[in-house]
Protein backbone atom coordinates (compact mmCIF):
# COMPACT_ATOMS: atom_id res chain seq x y z
CA UNK A 1 0.00 0.00 0.00
CA UNK A 2 2.81 2.69 0.78
CA UNK A 3 4.59 1.40 -2.42
CA UNK A 4 1.05 2.47 -4.16
CA UNK A 5 0.75 6.13 -2.39
CA UNK A 6 4.27 6.34 -3.65
CA UNK A 7 3.51 5.70 -6.88
CA UNK A 8 0.47 7.92 -7.26
CA UNK A 9 2.47 10.86 -5.28
CA UNK A 10 5.28 10.71 -8.02
CA UNK A 11 3.08 10.50 -10.95
CA UNK A 12 0.85 13.48 -9.58
CA UNK A 13 3.17 15.86 -8.31
CA UNK A 14 5.29 16.16 -11.39
CA UNK A 15 2.30 16.64 -13.36
CA UNK A 16 0.81 19.46 -10.35
CA UNK A 17 4.28 20.97 -11.60
CA UNK A 18 4.05 20.61 -15.14
CA UNK A 19 0.55 22.33 -14.99
CA UNK A 20 1.10 24.87 -12.42
CA UNK A 21 4.29 26.10 -14.35
CA UNK A 22 2.22 25.71 -17.86
CA UNK A 23 -0.58 28.12 -15.84
CA UNK A 24 1.55 30.76 -14.79
CA UNK A 25 3.64 31.45 -18.00
CA UNK A 26 0.01 31.74 -19.59
CA UNK A 27 -0.60 33.95 -17.51
CA UNK A 28 2.64 35.75 -17.77
CA UNK A 29 2.24 35.48 -21.81
CA UNK A 30 -1.01 36.98 -21.05
CA UNK A 31 0.00 39.97 -19.11
CA UNK A 32 2.45 40.64 -21.47
CA UNK A 33 0.29 40.88 -24.76
CA UNK A 34 -2.01 42.77 -22.91
CA UNK A 35 0.72 44.94 -21.08
CA UNK A 36 2.00 45.68 -25.23
CA UNK A 37 -1.89 46.45 -26.05
CA UNK A 38 -1.85 49.17 -23.77
CA UNK A 39 2.02 50.32 -23.62
CA UNK A 40 2.59 54.27 -24.64
CA UNK A 41 3.73 52.86 -28.03
CA UNK A 42 0.63 51.29 -28.40
CA UNK A 43 -1.35 53.90 -27.42
CA UNK A 44 0.74 56.04 -29.51
CA UNK A 45 0.03 53.98 -32.65
CA UNK A 46 -4.04 53.99 -31.61
CA UNK A 47 -3.81 57.51 -31.30
CA UNK A 48 -2.35 57.97 -34.92
CA UNK A 49 -4.89 55.85 -36.43
CA UNK A 50 -7.61 57.80 -34.22
CA UNK A 51 -6.19 61.46 -35.74
CA UNK A 52 -6.13 59.59 -39.56
CA UNK A 53 -9.79 58.20 -38.77
CA UNK A 54 -10.87 61.88 -37.91
CA UNK A 55 -9.22 63.51 -40.55
CA UNK A 56 -11.48 61.63 -42.85
CA UNK A 57 -14.43 62.25 -40.88
CA UNK A 58 -13.98 66.00 -41.09
CA UNK A 59 -13.99 65.37 -44.88
CA UNK A 60 -17.27 63.44 -44.85
CA UNK A 61 -18.52 66.39 -42.44
CA UNK A 62 -17.57 68.94 -44.84
CA UNK A 63 -18.80 66.96 -48.17
CA UNK A 64 -22.60 66.47 -46.27
CA UNK A 65 -22.68 70.38 -45.78
CA UNK A 66 -21.60 70.77 -49.56
CA UNK A 67 -24.06 68.41 -50.75
CA UNK A 68 -26.98 70.32 -48.43
CA UNK A 69 -25.87 72.94 -50.69
CA UNK A 70 -26.14 71.44 -53.60
CA UNK A 71 -29.56 69.70 -52.70
CA UNK A 72 -30.89 72.65 -51.77
CA UNK A 73 -29.67 74.67 -55.26
CA UNK A 74 -31.48 71.65 -57.11
CA UNK A 75 -34.51 72.12 -55.32
CA UNK A 76 -34.63 75.78 -55.65
CA UNK A 77 -33.94 75.96 -59.13
CA UNK A 78 -34.80 72.60 -60.69
CA UNK A 79 -38.30 72.16 -58.83
CA UNK A 80 -37.26 68.97 -58.03
CA UNK A 81 -36.85 67.50 -61.48
CA UNK A 82 -33.11 66.87 -60.94
CA UNK A 83 -32.47 63.16 -60.04
CA UNK A 84 -32.89 61.86 -57.09
CA UNK A 85 -29.36 60.44 -56.40
CA UNK A 86 -28.40 63.65 -54.12
CA UNK A 87 -31.26 63.55 -51.75
CA UNK A 88 -30.34 59.88 -51.70
CA UNK A 89 -26.57 60.12 -51.35
CA UNK A 90 -27.08 62.84 -48.13
CA UNK A 91 -28.87 60.60 -46.14
CA UNK A 92 -26.63 57.52 -46.52
CA UNK A 93 -23.69 60.16 -45.72
CA UNK A 94 -25.85 61.93 -42.91
CA UNK A 95 -26.46 58.60 -41.05
CA UNK A 96 -22.92 57.42 -41.66
CA UNK A 97 -21.60 60.56 -40.19
CA UNK A 98 -23.95 60.77 -37.40
CA UNK A 99 -22.94 57.08 -36.22
CA UNK A 100 -19.22 57.73 -36.81
CA UNK A 101 -19.22 60.87 -34.67
CA UNK A 102 -21.05 58.80 -32.15
CA UNK A 103 -17.99 55.71 -32.02
CA UNK A 104 -15.36 58.68 -32.41
CA UNK A 105 -16.48 60.02 -28.74
CA UNK A 106 -16.41 56.78 -27.60
CA UNK A 107 -12.85 55.85 -28.53
CA UNK A 108 -11.97 59.60 -27.32
CA UNK A 109 -12.78 58.90 -23.74
CA UNK A 110 -9.51 58.33 -21.46
CA UNK A 111 -10.40 54.89 -20.36
CA UNK A 112 -10.33 53.55 -24.29
CA UNK A 113 -8.52 50.78 -24.98
CA UNK A 114 -5.75 50.84 -27.82
CA UNK A 115 -7.18 47.74 -29.42
CA UNK A 116 -10.83 49.10 -29.58
CA UNK A 117 -9.66 52.89 -30.35
CA UNK A 118 -7.92 50.91 -33.46
CA UNK A 119 -11.07 48.57 -34.59
CA UNK A 120 -12.95 51.53 -34.61
CA UNK A 121 -11.51 54.21 -36.11
CA UNK A 122 -10.77 51.59 -38.89
CA UNK A 123 -14.60 51.16 -39.10
CA UNK A 124 -15.31 55.02 -39.35
CA UNK A 125 -12.17 55.61 -41.89
CA UNK A 126 -13.65 52.69 -44.20
CA UNK A 127 -17.14 54.06 -43.80
CA UNK A 128 -16.40 57.19 -44.33
CA UNK A 129 -14.64 56.58 -47.56
CA UNK A 130 -17.22 54.54 -48.70
CA UNK A 131 -19.59 57.52 -47.90
CA UNK A 132 -16.96 60.18 -49.63
CA UNK A 133 -17.63 58.28 -52.69
CA UNK A 134 -21.21 57.48 -52.94
CA UNK A 135 -21.25 61.56 -52.67
CA UNK A 136 -18.65 61.80 -55.16
CA UNK A 137 -20.45 59.80 -57.70
CA UNK A 138 -24.02 61.36 -57.03
CA UNK A 139 -22.72 65.08 -57.41
CA UNK A 140 -21.43 63.61 -60.67
CA UNK A 141 -24.77 62.12 -61.67
CA UNK A 142 -26.14 65.27 -60.76
CA UNK A 143 -23.97 67.57 -62.58
CA UNK A 144 -24.24 65.86 -65.91
CA UNK A 145 -28.12 65.77 -65.58
CA UNK A 146 -28.06 69.69 -65.38
CA UNK A 147 -25.77 70.07 -68.77
CA UNK A 148 -28.21 68.42 -70.28
CA UNK A 149 -31.34 69.35 -69.01
CA UNK A 150 -31.48 73.04 -67.49
CA UNK A 151 -29.79 76.26 -69.64
CA UNK A 152 -27.65 78.78 -67.95
CA UNK A 153 -30.31 81.76 -68.34
CA UNK A 154 -32.54 80.18 -66.32
CA UNK A 155 -30.21 79.25 -63.27
CA UNK A 156 -29.48 82.80 -63.05
CA UNK A 157 -33.28 84.06 -63.11
CA UNK A 158 -33.91 81.07 -60.54
CA UNK A 159 -31.29 82.29 -58.27
CA UNK A 160 -32.13 85.69 -58.32
CA UNK A 161 -34.98 85.54 -57.34
CA UNK A 162 -33.48 83.73 -54.19
CA UNK A 163 -31.21 86.38 -53.32
CA UNK A 164 -34.15 88.97 -53.83
CA UNK A 165 -36.66 86.76 -51.03
CA UNK A 166 -33.21 86.56 -48.94
CA UNK A 167 -32.56 90.49 -48.86
CA UNK A 168 -36.49 91.12 -48.23
CA UNK A 169 -36.42 88.58 -45.31
CA UNK A 170 -33.64 90.30 -43.72
CA UNK A 171 -34.85 93.83 -44.07
CA UNK A 172 -31.85 95.88 -42.42
CA UNK A 173 -29.69 93.83 -39.86
CA UNK A 174 -28.71 96.80 -38.24
CA UNK A 175 -32.12 97.64 -36.60
CA UNK A 176 -31.78 94.75 -34.58
CA UNK A 177 -28.44 95.37 -33.42
CA UNK A 178 -29.09 99.39 -32.79
CA UNK A 179 -31.68 98.04 -30.43
CA UNK A 180 -29.56 95.73 -28.31
CA UNK A 181 -26.73 97.79 -27.91
CA UNK A 182 -29.30 100.53 -26.85
CA UNK A 183 -30.24 99.10 -23.85
CA UNK A 184 -27.22 96.19 -23.21
CA UNK A 185 -23.65 96.18 -22.62
CA UNK A 186 -21.68 95.51 -25.56
CA UNK A 187 -20.62 92.05 -25.10
CA UNK A 188 -24.76 91.01 -25.14
CA UNK A 189 -24.81 92.05 -28.84
CA UNK A 190 -21.36 91.91 -30.75
CA UNK A 191 -21.73 88.93 -31.67
CA UNK A 192 -25.33 89.79 -33.00
CA UNK A 193 -23.20 92.92 -34.95
CA UNK A 194 -20.97 90.69 -36.33
CA UNK A 195 -23.63 88.49 -37.89
CA UNK A 196 -25.14 91.23 -38.65
CA UNK A 197 -21.86 92.78 -41.01
CA UNK A 198 -21.47 89.38 -42.18
CA UNK A 199 -25.28 88.53 -43.11
CA UNK A 200 -24.88 91.44 -45.75
CA UNK A 201 -21.43 90.93 -46.88
CA UNK A 202 -22.28 86.78 -48.08
CA UNK A 203 -25.66 89.12 -49.70
CA UNK A 204 -23.43 91.03 -51.66
CA UNK A 205 -20.96 88.36 -52.80
CA UNK A 206 -24.04 86.31 -53.93
CA UNK A 207 -24.96 89.02 -55.88
CA UNK A 208 -21.37 89.22 -57.80
CA UNK A 209 -21.13 85.84 -57.88
CA UNK A 210 -24.79 85.60 -60.02
CA UNK A 211 -23.56 88.54 -62.06
CA UNK A 212 -20.62 86.30 -62.96
CA UNK A 213 -23.13 83.54 -63.81
CA UNK A 214 -25.18 85.76 -66.26
CA UNK A 215 -22.23 86.72 -68.19
CA UNK A 216 -21.45 82.88 -69.00
CA UNK A 217 -25.20 82.31 -69.25
CA UNK A 218 -24.23 84.29 -72.23
CA UNK A 219 -22.27 81.62 -73.85
CA UNK A 220 -24.66 78.70 -74.84
CA UNK A 221 -21.90 76.43 -74.87
CA UNK A 222 -21.18 77.58 -71.45
CA UNK A 223 -21.87 76.03 -67.90
CA UNK A 224 -22.61 78.95 -65.35
CA UNK A 225 -22.98 75.54 -62.22
CA UNK A 226 -19.73 77.07 -60.88
CA UNK A 227 -20.66 80.53 -60.35
CA UNK A 228 -24.16 79.38 -58.80
CA UNK A 229 -22.92 77.67 -56.88
CA UNK A 230 -21.04 79.99 -55.52
CA UNK A 231 -23.86 82.45 -55.09
CA UNK A 232 -25.78 79.33 -53.47
CA UNK A 233 -22.75 79.06 -50.96
CA UNK A 234 -22.72 82.72 -49.89
CA UNK A 235 -26.50 82.55 -49.84
CA UNK A 236 -26.35 80.06 -47.62
CA UNK A 237 -24.23 81.63 -45.44
CA UNK A 238 -25.92 85.01 -45.29
CA UNK A 239 -28.83 82.82 -44.45
CA UNK A 240 -26.99 81.49 -41.61
CA UNK A 241 -25.59 84.62 -40.31
CA UNK A 242 -29.24 86.34 -40.55
CA UNK A 243 -30.37 82.99 -38.46
CA UNK A 244 -27.73 83.95 -35.69
CA UNK A 245 -28.30 87.65 -35.85
CA UNK A 246 -31.79 86.85 -35.36
CA UNK A 247 -31.37 83.99 -32.65
CA UNK A 248 -28.97 86.45 -30.85
CA UNK A 249 -31.31 89.27 -30.47
CA UNK A 250 -33.98 86.15 -29.05
CA UNK A 251 -31.77 85.02 -26.27
CA UNK A 252 -30.85 88.42 -25.20
CA UNK A 253 -34.78 89.67 -25.11
CA UNK A 254 -35.90 86.47 -23.76
CA UNK A 255 -33.29 86.73 -20.91
CA UNK A 256 -33.83 90.35 -20.17
CA UNK A 257 -37.43 89.01 -19.39
CA UNK A 258 -36.73 86.04 -17.23
CA UNK A 259 -33.82 87.68 -15.19
CA UNK A 260 -36.09 88.90 -12.28
CA UNK A 261 -37.44 85.60 -12.17
CA UNK A 262 -34.84 83.61 -12.15
CA UNK A 263 -32.69 85.68 -9.48
CA UNK A 264 -35.71 85.43 -7.51
CA UNK A 265 -35.60 81.66 -7.67
CA UNK A 266 -32.00 81.82 -7.10
CA UNK A 267 -32.90 83.47 -3.76
CA UNK A 268 -35.51 80.82 -3.24
CA UNK A 269 -33.37 78.11 -3.53
CA UNK A 270 -30.60 79.72 -1.11
CA UNK A 271 -33.41 80.11 1.57
CA UNK A 272 -34.30 76.30 1.08
CA UNK A 273 -30.65 75.33 0.97
CA UNK A 274 -30.11 77.71 4.56
CA UNK A 275 -32.99 75.83 6.15
CA UNK A 276 -31.63 72.14 4.67
CA UNK A 277 -28.37 72.87 6.69
CA UNK A 278 -30.39 73.20 10.02
CA UNK A 279 -31.11 69.34 9.84
CA UNK A 280 -27.46 68.43 8.84
CA UNK A 281 -24.95 67.39 11.25
CA UNK A 282 -22.12 69.80 12.76
CA UNK A 283 -19.29 68.92 10.29
CA UNK A 284 -22.09 68.73 7.16
CA UNK A 285 -23.54 72.40 8.10
CA UNK A 286 -20.05 74.06 8.54
CA UNK A 287 -19.43 72.75 5.06
CA UNK A 288 -22.55 73.53 3.55
CA UNK A 289 -22.67 77.25 5.10
CA UNK A 290 -19.34 78.11 4.01
CA UNK A 291 -20.52 77.04 0.08
CA UNK A 292 -23.85 79.28 0.79
CA UNK A 293 -21.60 81.87 2.10
CA UNK A 294 -19.65 81.73 -1.68
CA UNK A 295 -22.84 81.43 -3.60
CA UNK A 296 -24.19 83.80 -2.08
CA UNK A 297 -21.51 86.82 -2.34
CA UNK A 298 -21.63 85.42 -6.04
CA UNK A 299 -25.24 86.01 -6.18
CA UNK A 300 -25.05 89.81 -4.80
CA UNK A 301 -22.03 90.46 -7.70
CA UNK A 302 -23.96 89.06 -10.59
CA UNK A 303 -27.22 91.67 -9.45
CA UNK A 304 -25.29 94.25 -9.74
CA UNK A 305 -25.22 94.66 -13.57
CA UNK A 306 -27.84 92.06 -14.26
CA UNK A 307 -30.15 94.29 -16.76
CA UNK A 308 -27.37 95.13 -18.39
CA UNK A 309 -26.31 91.69 -18.79
CA UNK A 310 -28.92 89.03 -19.47
CA UNK A 311 -27.62 86.43 -21.06
CA UNK A 312 -24.40 86.04 -18.71
CA UNK A 313 -26.83 86.68 -16.27
CA UNK A 314 -29.02 83.90 -16.79
CA UNK A 315 -25.81 81.94 -17.44
CA UNK A 316 -23.85 82.54 -13.81
CA UNK A 317 -27.23 82.13 -12.27
CA UNK A 318 -27.50 78.32 -13.98
CA UNK A 319 -24.08 77.67 -12.57
CA UNK A 320 -24.51 78.71 -9.40
CA UNK A 321 -27.60 76.49 -9.12
CA UNK A 322 -25.19 73.38 -10.22
CA UNK A 323 -23.26 74.36 -7.65
CA UNK A 324 -25.74 74.83 -4.75
CA UNK A 325 -26.78 71.24 -6.29
CA UNK A 326 -23.61 69.75 -5.60
CA UNK A 327 -23.30 71.33 -2.33
CA UNK A 328 -26.30 70.50 -1.35
CA UNK A 329 -25.41 66.36 -2.52
CA UNK A 330 -27.87 63.92 -0.61
CA UNK A 331 -29.10 66.38 2.01
CA UNK A 332 -32.14 66.94 0.36
CA UNK A 333 -35.19 64.66 0.21
CA UNK A 334 -36.68 63.58 -3.58
CA UNK A 335 -39.33 65.93 -3.55
CA UNK A 336 -36.67 68.63 -2.76
CA UNK A 337 -34.32 67.67 -5.71
CA UNK A 338 -37.61 67.58 -8.06
CA UNK A 339 -38.93 71.11 -6.41
CA UNK A 340 -35.54 72.68 -6.77
CA UNK A 341 -34.79 70.71 -10.20
CA UNK A 342 -37.92 72.49 -12.12
CA UNK A 343 -37.28 76.13 -10.78
CA UNK A 344 -33.45 75.77 -12.18
CA UNK A 345 -34.69 74.01 -15.38
CA UNK A 346 -35.82 77.13 -17.31
CA UNK A 347 -32.69 78.96 -16.87
CA UNK A 348 -30.47 76.30 -17.09
CA UNK A 349 -31.95 75.39 -20.38
CA UNK A 350 -31.53 78.98 -21.34
CA UNK A 351 -27.83 79.30 -20.81
CA UNK A 352 -27.62 75.79 -23.05
CA UNK A 353 -29.35 76.83 -25.60
CA UNK A 354 -27.06 80.20 -25.87
CA UNK A 355 -23.84 78.21 -24.99
CA UNK A 356 -24.15 76.08 -27.92
CA UNK A 357 -25.51 78.79 -30.48
CA UNK A 358 -21.77 80.12 -29.04
CA UNK A 359 -20.54 76.83 -29.98
CA UNK A 360 -22.19 76.12 -33.16
CA UNK A 361 -20.60 79.79 -34.22
CA UNK A 362 -16.88 79.17 -33.44
CA UNK A 363 -17.14 76.17 -35.05
CA UNK A 364 -18.67 77.62 -38.40
CA UNK A 365 -15.69 80.18 -38.46
CA UNK A 366 -12.87 77.88 -38.02
CA UNK A 367 -11.48 74.95 -39.58
CA UNK A 368 -12.36 72.91 -36.58
CA UNK A 369 -11.55 69.39 -36.16
CA UNK A 370 -13.22 65.83 -35.17
CA UNK A 371 -12.94 66.37 -31.34
CA UNK A 372 -14.66 70.03 -31.89
CA UNK A 373 -16.96 68.72 -33.82
CA UNK A 374 -18.16 65.19 -31.98
CA UNK A 375 -18.63 67.80 -28.65
CA UNK A 376 -20.34 69.98 -30.31
CA UNK A 377 -23.01 66.88 -31.74
CA UNK A 378 -22.65 65.59 -28.09
CA UNK A 379 -23.83 69.23 -26.93
CA UNK A 380 -27.00 69.08 -29.67
CA UNK A 381 -27.81 66.19 -28.51
CA UNK A 382 -28.09 66.57 -24.77
CA UNK A 383 -29.71 69.89 -25.27
CA UNK A 384 -32.38 68.22 -27.51
CA UNK A 385 -32.85 65.20 -24.53
CA UNK A 386 -33.16 68.18 -22.15
CA UNK A 387 -35.77 69.83 -23.96
CA UNK A 388 -37.48 66.40 -24.87
CA UNK A 389 -37.30 64.94 -20.95
CA UNK A 390 -40.59 65.02 -18.92
CA UNK A 391 -38.42 64.41 -15.64
CA UNK A 392 -36.94 67.61 -14.72
CA UNK A 393 -34.18 66.49 -12.97
CA UNK A 394 -32.93 64.57 -15.80
CA UNK A 395 -33.62 67.36 -17.92
CA UNK A 396 -31.46 69.51 -15.73
CA UNK A 397 -28.84 67.15 -15.98
CA UNK A 398 -28.80 66.35 -19.78
CA UNK A 399 -28.79 70.48 -20.19
CA UNK A 400 -25.74 70.79 -17.94
CA UNK A 401 -23.99 68.42 -19.90
CA UNK A 402 -25.25 69.74 -23.00
CA UNK A 403 -23.30 73.34 -21.41
CA UNK A 404 -20.11 71.22 -20.30
CA UNK A 405 -19.88 69.30 -23.87
CA UNK A 406 -20.23 72.74 -25.78
CA UNK A 407 -17.92 74.77 -23.90
CA UNK A 408 -15.27 71.88 -24.51
CA UNK A 409 -16.53 72.08 -28.69
CA UNK A 410 -15.97 76.22 -28.18
CA UNK A 411 -12.18 75.59 -26.38
CA UNK A 412 -11.20 72.99 -28.81
CA UNK A 413 -12.44 75.03 -31.89
CA UNK A 414 -10.26 78.20 -30.95
CA UNK A 415 -7.75 75.57 -30.22
CA UNK A 416 -7.90 74.51 -33.85
CA UNK A 417 -8.52 77.51 -35.37
CA UNK A 418 -5.06 79.12 -33.62
CA UNK A 419 -3.41 76.05 -35.44
CA UNK A 420 -2.73 74.15 -32.17
CA UNK A 421 -3.78 70.67 -34.61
Amino acid sequence: MPDTAAGILGWVIPAVVVFGVTAIAIAVIAWAIRSARRSPRARAAADALRAKAGGVLVQLDDAVDELDLEVGLSGALYGGGAPTSLRRARLTAQHVRDDSFDEYRAICEPDAAPADIRRVSARIERRSTEALAVIAAARAEHADWVRANVSAAGQVDAARARLAALRESMGDPRALVAELSARYAEEEWVDADAAARAAVEHADKAEKALDAAAARAADPTATALPELAAAERELRRAEAEARTLEETHRLVTQAAQAVSGELDAARTAMRQAAATREQLEPSDSERLGAELRLVQADLGEIEIDAARRPTRTIDRIARLRGRLDLALGDARTAQQRLRGARTALPGTLAAARNTVAQAESALTHARSGADARARLASAQRELAAARQSADPVEALDAARRAMRDAEDARALADFDRLGGR
